[in-house]
């Protein structure tokens, strides 16, 4: 359980530093390629967490 909490960790890490290129890009395709990464990057790590959740009320 503990793996997928540092996966889920790193995901949103990611996620938030997906968000800062897209802050200082100058390029439009850029900006919009980085936002879309940093929202796949959150909800992988919202699915990992779910993930986690319905494990433990097993």
């Amino acid at each position: 359980m503990q793996d997928m909490a540092s996966q889920a960790e790193k995901l949103r890490s990611d996620a938030a530093a997906c968000e800062l290129i897209r802050n200082t890009a100058i390029a439009p395709n850029k900006r919009e390629l980085f936002e879309r990464l940093a929202r796949h990057l959150s909800v992988l790590a919202t699915e990992v967490e779910k993930s986690m959740l319905e494990s433990g009320k097993r």
